[in-house]
């Protein structure tokens, strides 16, 4: 069956909103019960919610389940190549057959009533979910967590509650604590939850809304620590220390993530094993991501090249981190964002970790920055900064300029996939 007969629907449901996000319940809770509520008839559900560091975490939360033995659904968003990525059915990227089945039920059963595209799909992957045995789900949050449309499990065995910082303000609030606030909604009443590393203000947000639902919380820097020792990444809590190997994905931030995923393992009884394929077995596209071949790469010859998806200030601060432990050699970036971004805020820590940046527009995004405010903006805290009409055309540029350099592709998440589409 081709790829298209789902794509087909995907564009269909695009046109059932006029908004691409409407922070609501009541369209999810009525398309669901018209669906017979699988959202009830789930394994045991893990509900990511935070700002940065949720897809790194449920990567090593699902790679820990699995090197236990256990079988795992994954949600997750946004896709980067194909909307399937999305979906992992018990391991494993749902088929074209069982999407295409249900996005048309999702749709049918729907009729022409409005729903968001990111509701109607959410209820899709709770369909697959229902229908095939495995041990656990991981659903991760789409945008703040009170209101997102996958806040509809009443109860989690565990919710996890990322860092949290400024993102997303149009929708969530323009203060830290309002944010932590929408984050804190997945809480469930007596439900673990484990808490991230967190500025003091939104922490207080958090705390308060578990002792609300007197849920048991877990949170970073008290009940848990991650650090690095000798090269080692050394992990603990009440029940004992774990001295384990670093996490394959790549900056220390990704330290604190692993923490929190072996919080999760160890709340839900699962042994060093498992802690063990969490840090060593994880995968996760464009976080920080060696391309290692595809026709980038060998435009890119001698250059290194990378590829990472952050796109706010925090994820700037995380990336500047990396290059600062990486050896020391030109780094350039080929930069294009959304203009719904603190672009200042993200490039501002990076200044001093790179040589040049070239600025490109975000192909086929209609909220992309143009190259010309990227490259703008990128002066303005102190990068020299070049415009180009493509990535490939930058790379080529640069390879030109630098040919043993190091070359980032960065700032988004929707600039990562068009360059993993084109990479192949």
């Amino acid at each position: 069956m081709s790829t298209q007969t789902s794509d087909l629907i995907l564009e269909r449901m695009m046109a059932l909103h006029p908004k691409i996000i409407d922070l609501t319940l009541d369209r999810m809770l009525r398309l669901l019960e018209a669906l017979g509520n699988p959202q009830n008839s789930l394994p045991p559900v893990i509900h990511i919610a935070g700002t940065n560091g949720k897809g790194s975490t449920q990567a090593m939360i699902r790679a820990g389940l699995e090197a236990a033995g256990k079988t795992v659904h994954a949600y997750t968003s946004p896709h980067l190549a194909r909307f399937h990525e999305r979906i992992r059915l018990a391991g494993e990227l749902i088929s074209e057959e069982a999407l295409t089945q249900v996005l048309d039920e999702c749709y049918a059963a729907n009729g022409s009533n409005s729903i968001t595209y990111f509701e109607i799909t959410t209820c899709a992957a709770l369909l697959a979910f229902s229908r095939t045995p495995a041990d656990y789900t991981l659903l991760e949050v789409g945008l703040g967590g009170r209101l997102d449309a996958t806040n509809v499990i009443e109860n989690p065995v565990v919710t996890v509650i990322t860092p949290v910082d400024l993102d997303h303000q149009q929708y969530l609030g323009e203060t830290l604590p309002e944010i932590a606030g929408e984050k804190a909604g997945i809480i469930k009443r007596r439900v673990p939850c484990i808490v991230g590393p967190q500025q003091e203000a939104g922490l207080a947000v958090i705390e308060a809304t578990a002792a609300r639902h007197m849920a048991p919380v877990s949170v970073y820097g008290q009940h848990w620590h991650a650090n690095v020792e000798g090269g080692r990444m050394i992990y603990q809590d009440e029940q004992g220390l774990l001295d384990l190997p670093m996490p394959n994905l790549p900056g220390l931030h990704q330290v604190q993530n692993a923490g929190g995923a072996i919080a999760v393992l160890r709340t839900l009884g699962f042994d060093a094993t498992a802690c063990e394929g969490a840090v060593t077995q994880a995968y996760w596209p464009a976080r920080m991501q060696r391309l290692k071949k595809g026709p980038l790469v060998d435009a890119a010859e001698t250059a290194e090249l990378w590829l990472d998806g952050g796109h706010n200030p925090a994820a700037g601060h995380a990336l500047a981190a990396v290059l600062e432990q990486m050896p020391k050699v030109p780094t350039y970036l080929i930069c294009g964002m959304l203009n719904t971004k603190d672009i200042k805020g993200y490039l501002r820590p990076l200044a001093q970790h790179v040589t040049a940046l070239h600025a490109v527009s975000i192909p086929g995004e209609a909220a992309t920055l143009p190259a010309a405010t990227t490259a703008q903006a990128a002066q303005s805290v102190g990068i020299t900064a070049f415009e180009a009409p493509d990535a490939a055309t930058a790379l080529r540029d640069i390879v030109g300029q630098a040919p043993h350099g190091r070359i980032l592709i960065c700032g988004s998440l929707y600039l990562a996939g068009n360059i993993l589409r084109h990479n192949g």
